[in-house]
C-alpha cells in the first residue's frame, strides 16, 4: 500500500439537484414506512425547472390496494411531503419554488413477479430484494471512523447550510459543492493541499466587496472544519471558480435519484457496489446490506481489531442467505481476516445476515431515511442521534466470537 500520496473527495449540498431528488425519494420512503413498516418502496424522483416527477413501484397496507387504487388521502399526502421537503431545503426561487412547482405522481403497484421472489411464504424465508454486491468501510482517520477527505467535504457544506438557514450567511442559496484534497504521509492525512467550493449565491456576490465577503466566509468555514494546521499558505483555493452562480438547483440542472452514490458512501476511498440507497425500503439489500457492512467494518475498527477495514456482501434476488462475506483489513488487522469472517458468521444476533435479520438487528423498518439523504449516509448523526448502522455495540460480541 502507498503511504505518501494525495487523495480527493467531493460532497454536494442538500440543495444540489440530485440531492433534492434523493431527499424527496427518501421522504416518500419515510411516509410509507410510517403507515406500514413492511411497505415496499422503490421511488425515483426527477427534478427540473419548476417540476418534480415521481415514478416507481410500491406496496403497503393503508397505501395502495391490490388493484392499484390509492387509500383515501394518500395522494395528497405524497404531494404535501414533496412540497414540504423542497421548502425545508430552502427553495423559493422563480425557477424552483416549493409552493408553485408542478408535481406529477407516477408511482404504481409493485410487480407481482418481484413480490413472489422477495416475500416469505411457507418454509421460504424472505429473500433479498435484488441481486448485488455491497461494501462497507471504516478507518481511523476521523473520530467517526470515516475517510478524512469525504468527512471534511460533508462538514463544510453542512455548516454552510446551517449558516444559510439561521441567517448567518444570508447571501448563500441552497445549491453547493465542495471538494477537499489532503496530503497523506505514512498513510495518515497531514495537510490540505487544495479546496474547491462552488456555492449558489444572491445577485451581486460575484464581484467587488460582496464577492470578497463570500470568499472570506467560505475560508472561515473551511478553517473551522479542518484540523488545526491543515490549512497553510500552500493550500490552493478555488471558490466559485466559474464566476457567477445565481441560477442553480433543479433550475440550473436536472436532478435524479441515485446519481451521487460516491458522495453517499466513502468519497472513493473504498469500493461501491453500484446500487443507490435513496428511495428504497430496507428489504432492498442495496440499502440494508450497505448499512450492515458499514456497521461491521466500523465495529472492527472501533474494537481495535484493525485501523482500516473493507467488507463485502453479495446476494441473489429472492434468496435469503448472502452468497459471500469478505473481510479485508488491508494488512492492519490484529487477527486473520478469515477468522474475522467466521466470527461474524457465528454471532447469533446477526442472524446469518439475511435481509430480515439485518433489518431486525439495526431496526431499519422505521421512517429514518429523509435525514440520511444529504451529507452522506455514514459517519454522522441526524437530529442528535446516530443512525443505527453507526453504533459500535458489536465490539464485545466480536471479542467473544474471536476468543
Amino acid at each position: 500500500m502507498r503511504s505518501d500520496y494525495l487523495f480527493t473527495s467531493e460532497s454536494v449540498s442538500e440543495g444540489h439537484p440530485d440531492k433534492v431528488s434523493d431527499q424527496i425519494s427518501d421522504a416518500i420512503v419515510d411516509l410509507f414506512l410510517s403507515k406500514d413498516p413492511e411497505a415496499r418502496v422503490a421511488c425515483e424522483t426527477l427534478t427540473t425547472t419548476q417540476r418534480v416527477v415521481l415514478a416507481g413501484e410500491i406496496r403497503g397496507q393503508g397505501i395502495m390496494d391490490s388493484d392499484g387504487n390509492w387509500a383515501a388521502g394518500v395522494e395528497q399526502e405524497i404531494e404535501d411531503t414533496v412540497r414540504k421537503t423542497v421548502r425545508e431545503i430552502g427553495y423559493e426561487q422563480d425557477g424552483f419554488h416549493w409552493e408553485t412547482l408542478t408535481f406529477e405522481n407516477h408511482l404504481h403497484g409493485q410487480s407481482a413477479h418481484i413480490a413472489q421472489g422477495v416475500d416469505a411464504s411457507g418454509n421460504k424465508d424472505e429473500g433479498a430484494g435484488d441481486q448485488g454486491i455491497m461494501f462497507g468501510y471504516a478507518c481511523d482517520e476521523t473520530p467517526d471512523l470515516m475517510p478524512a477527505p469525504i468527512d471534511y467535504s460533508h462538514k463544510i457544506l453542512e455548516q454552510m447550510a446551517a449558516d444559510r438557514k439561521d441567517g448567518t450567511a444570508p447571501f448563500l442559496e441552497p445549491d453547493a459543492k465542495s471538494q477537499v484534497t489532503l496530503r497523506y504521509e505514512n498513510g495518515k492525512p497531514v495537510a490540505c493541499t487544495a479546496v474547491v467550493v462552488s456555492t449558489q449565491h444572491a445577485e451581486g456576490y460575484d464581484s467587488g466587496a460582496e464577492e470578497a465577503e463570500l470568499k472570506s466566509y467560505v475560508k472561515k468555514v473551511v478553517g473551522g472544519v479542518l484540523p488545526r494546521g491543515f490549512i497553510s499558505d500552500d493550500t490552493v483555493w478555488h471558490i466559485n471558480p466559474t464566476g457567477s452562480f445565481v441560477i442553480g438547483g433543479p433550475d440550473g440542472d436536472a436532478g435524479l435519484t441515485g446519481r451521487k452514490i460516491i458522495v453517499d458512501t466513502y468519497g472513493g476511498a473504498a469500493p461501491h457496489g453500484g446500487g443507490a440507497f435513496s428511495g428504497k425500503d430496507p428489504t432492498k439489500v442495496d440499502r440494508s446490506a450497505a448499512y450492515i457492512t458499514r456497521y461491521l467494518a466500523k465495529n472492527i475498527v472501533a474494537g481495535g481489531f484493525a485501523t482500516k477495514c473493507t467488507i463485502q456482501l453479495a446476494y441473489a434476488i429472492g434468496v435469503s442467505s448472502p452468497l459471500s462475506l469478505y473481510v479485508d483489513t488491508h494488512g492492519t488487522g490484529s487477527v486473520d481476516d478469515a477468522a474475522m469472517e467466521k466470527a461474524i458468521q457465528s454471532i447469533e444476533k446477526l442472524g446469518g445476515l439475511t435481509p430480515r435479520a439485518i433489518r431486525t438487528h439495526l431496526g431499519l423498518n422505521k421512517p429514518i431515511y429523509r435525514n440520511s439523504a444529504a451529507y452522506g449516509h455514514f459517519g454522522r448523526t441526524a437530529d442528535g442521534d446516530r443512525f443505527p448502522w453507526e453504533k459500535t455495540d458489536l465490539v464485545d460480541d466480536l471479542r467473544v466470537a474471536l476468543a
